[in-house]
Parts: C-alpha cells; sequence; structure tokens
C-alpha cells in the first residue's frame, strides 16, 4: 500500500510532508504535489502534517478521489522530487476545501 495526494492539494501545495518523509518520495509539480507509490514505503508521517487533509492511504482514498491514485503514478514519473520545505501557494489558505480542483490542476 503506498499514500496518495488528493484533489484538495491542487492550488494549495503545502510541503509541510515533504519534510517528514524520510525516502523523498514527493514529486512536485507548478500547483500539485505527488506521491511516487514505487518509492513511497507506507510509514504514514505525511498524512498528519498535512494542512489540507489530501493526503489517503491507497486502500482509504474516497470513491470520487480514486482517480487520483492513478494521477500519482503518472505525474510522480514526470515531476521533479521535492525534497525540502517551501512556502505554500500565495492562495493556499483560500483554496484548501474548495470542491471541483481538478479542472485547475497544471501539468
Amino acid at each position: 500500500m503506498t499514500y496518495v495526494v488528493t484533489e484538495n492539494c491542487i492550488k494549495c501545495k503545502y510541503t509541510d510532508c515533504v519534510d517528514v518523509c524520510p525516502v523523498d518520495c514527493f514529486h512536485e509539480g507548478p500547483n500539485f504535489l505527488t506521491i511516487d507509490p514505487d518509492e513511497c514505503i507506507d510509514c504514514s508521517l505525511c498524512v498528519p502534517e498535512c494542512p489540507a487533509e489530501a493526503i489517503f492511504a491507497e486502500d482509504d482514498v474516497p470513491d470520487d478521489q480514486r482517480p487520483f491514485i492513478a494521477l500519482n503514478a503518472e505525474l510522480s514519473r514526470a515531476w521533479p522530487v521535492i525534497a525540502e520545505r517551501k512556502a505554500a501557494l500565495p492562495d493556499a489558505d483560500a483554496e484548501n476545501g474548495q470542491p471541483e480542483k481538478l479542472k485547475d490542476l497544471l501539468r
């Protein structure tokens, strides 16, 4: 089992999770983070660190967020590893919890 970043990360991109990851499995896109399922060691340290509550164990991903399992795998192959915490996006607090953000995902 791996962990998956879901829709609420889009346009927030808090990186608190990156600080605690012991294997640097996070990848950074323009307005979203992903977890590389081949690198994740299932430690769950990232889950409580995410202010957007956007990280789930693969088995616990809500039904409407299941497409993010494949999306994390796909985008983590294309995006660079992020190993250090950075500032969140400027409107992160306002975007946190907003619905239907998949259309805003920048690749």
